[in-house]
C-alpha cells in the first residue's frame, strides 16, 4: 500500500515544472533515465522562463531544449558531453564543466558549486514502505536529488528496482509524475574484426580472479567475448550493460574472489536493453551506489587486480592521453577514465589499459601521434599510464623512459605511420 503522501502529491509535468522558477539551476537525471515527460513539459514552459539552467552528464535521446530557440530561456551546462548536446556546446549555446566523475556528487552538494535548486528524477514505484529506487541510474541522481530544494519524480512502472544505496522514500518527493513507458535501450552492438583483435590482446592481459571495469561501446563489448575461460571474475565499475549476462550464466562472472563487496557486481548506473533492466531488477546480485563512493581511486583500490579498461581519441609518443576533445573542439568528457585508472594503478595486481584503434578516417590518420593537438585535453596523465593497446599489440609504459616509451608505442603504431613517429622522435632526441 502507497502512504497517503505519495496520493497527495500526484499531478501532470506541465503542473510540476511549474515549480521551476527562472534563474534556477535544475539537475536533470541522464543516461537512459532522462525523464521524457518532464523535459518535455519544461521545453513547453521554457519560454515563461528566463535563464534556467539545466546541469546534467551524458543524456540519451532527442534535445529539443538545447535547441536555438531556447536561448535566454534553458541553457544546458553539462558535464560530459553527450551526442545530443554536442552541437549546442562548440557553437555556445551550451556550457562543458570539466570534472572527474568521483567529484560531481561533491559539487552538486555545494551551495558555492552546483547545487541544483530542483531535481527532476525517474524512479521505479514505491515499496510498502513508502521507498522509490532510482532504477537505472543511482550513482548522480541520488545526491543530486538529496541536495535539492525540490525534487519533481516521474513514477514509472517500467522502470527496474535496483538495490544497494539506491532509495529515496515518497516523503522526499515534492512532486510525483506517474507515467508507464519503456526505459530508453542501448544494446550492445557487433563488434567488428578490428575491435575483436584488440579485445584479444585486452583478454591476455586479465587474470582469472580480476575485477573488472566493464564500460560500453565496441572494445569492452568485444573484451566480453574473449573472456568466457576466465574464472572468478567480478565487477566494480561505474556502468555496466548487457554483457554481465552471459558471463554471469556462465558462471564466469562470480564476485567470488573480490576483496571489496564480495559476491556484488556494484556500479553507479546501467546502460542496456529490456533484457538487461528485466536481468537487474530487485537482483541482489547488484549493487549501485553514488558515483563518489563508486569512482572513488581509494576504493578501487581496495580491490585486487582491479582491471580499468578505458578509450581515447589520441595518445601522444610520451604517453599522454587524450579523451575529451579533437583539438580545441570539446567531444565528450572525464567521466570515470582518470577515476579508475589511478584506482587500477594503486590496486595489488591492478591492470589499467587503454585501447584505442591505430588510426582513425579509414586508416588515413594515426591516433598514436608525435604531440596532441593544440588545445586537447589530457584526461590521463603520463604519470598515470600503464598499458596501451592497439589491434597491432600491447605496450606497458609505466615506469618506463620517454626513450622506452617511444620504442613501445611505435612498435603498437600503425605500419605506415611507423617511419614518421620515429622521424619526430629522433628530432627530439628522445631516442
Amino acid at each position: 500500500m502507497r502512504p497517503a503522501s505519495y496520493h497527495n502529491k500526484l499531478c501532470s509535468a506541465d503542473a510540476a515544472v511549474e515549480a521551476i522558477r527562472s534563474h534556477d539551476r535544475v539537475f536533470m537525471t541522464g543516461n537512459c533515465s532522462v525523464p521524457k515527460e518532464l523535459l518535455a513539459a519544461l521545453v513547453r514552459r521554457a519560454p515563461q522562463l528566463t535563464d534556467v539552467e539545466i546541469v546534467q552528464v551524458l543524456t540519451i535521446g532527442p534535445a529539443e531544449y538545447v535547441a536555438p530557440e531556447m536561448a535566454g530561456h534553458i541553457r544546458v551546462n553539462s558535464l560530459f558531453i553527450s551526442h545530443n548536446v554536442r552541437k549546442a556546446v562548440n557553437e555556445g549555446r551550451a556550457d562543458f564543466t570539466p570534472i572527474l566523475l568521483s567529484q560531481i556528487p561533491g559539487a552538486l552538494r555545494d551551495p558555492d558549486l552546483l547545487k541544483p535548486q530542483v531535481a527532476m528524477i525517474h524512479c521505479s514505484p514505491p515499496d510498502e514502505h513508502g521507498y522509490c529506487t532510482y532504477g537505472v541510474e543511482v550513482g548522480l541522481t541520488k545526491p543530486a536529488a538529496e541536495a535539492a530544494d525540490i525534487v519533481i519524480a516521474e513514477v514509472n512502472d517500467q522502470m527496474p528496482r535496483s538495490l544497494g544505496d539506491s532509495f529515496i522514500h515518497v516523503s522526499r518527493l515534492t512532486h510525483i509524475v506517474p507515467v508507464s513507458y519503456p526505459i530508453v535501450e542501448l544494446p550492445m552492438g557487433a563488434p567488428g574484426e578490428l575491435q575483436k583483435q584488440i579485445a584479444m590482446h585486452i583478454a591476455e592481459l586479465i587474470p582469472d580472479g580480476a575485477t573488472m571495469q566493464m564500460g560500453i561501446g565496441e572494445i569492452p563489448d568485444a573484451v566480453l567475448l574473449y573472456l568466457k575461460d576466465k574464472r572468478n571474475l567480478g565487477v566494480h565499475t561505474e556502468l555496466f550493460s548487457d554483457g554481465v549476462i552471459e558471463l554471469i550464466e556462465l558462471g564466469v562472472l562470480t564476485n567470488a574472489a573480490k576483496t571489496l563487496h564480495k559476491g556484488k557486481c556494484v556500479a553507479g548506473f546501467a546502460l542496456g536493453s529490456q533484457r538487461l533492466y528485466d536481468y537487474m531488477d530487485n537482483n541482489p546480485f547488484f549493487e549501485f551506489h553514488p558515483q563518489d563512493y563508486v569512482n572513488d581511486p581509494f576504493v578501487i583500490a581496495q580491490n585486487t587486480k582491479q582491471v580499468a579498461l578505458n578509450s581515447a581519441l589520441e595518445i601522444d609518443l610520451t604517453g599522454q592521453v587524450c579523451a575529451d576533445s579533437i583539438g580545441t573542439q570539446f567531444y565528450s568528457g572525464v567521466g570515470g577514465q582518470l577515476d579508475f585508472m589511478y584506482g587500477a594503478l594503486r590496486s595489488p595486481g591492478g591492470i589499467p589499459i587503454i585501447a584505442l584503434p591505430a588510426t582513425a578516417k579509414d586508416g588515413a590518420i594515426s591516433r598514436i601521434v608525435p604531440t596532441l593537438k593544440v588545445g586537447a585535453g589530457v584526461v590521463t596523465t603520463r604519470n598515470h599510464v600503464r598499458y596501451v593497446v592497439t589491434e597491432h599489440g600491447v605496450a606497458d609504459l609505466y615506469a618506463r623512459s620517454i626513450r622506452e616509451r617511444v620504442q613501445a608505442l611505435v612498435r603498437i603504431a600503425a605500419p605506415q605511420f611507423r617511419d614518421e613517429l620515429w622521424y619526430f622522435a629522433r628530432q627530439q632526441q628522445w631516442v
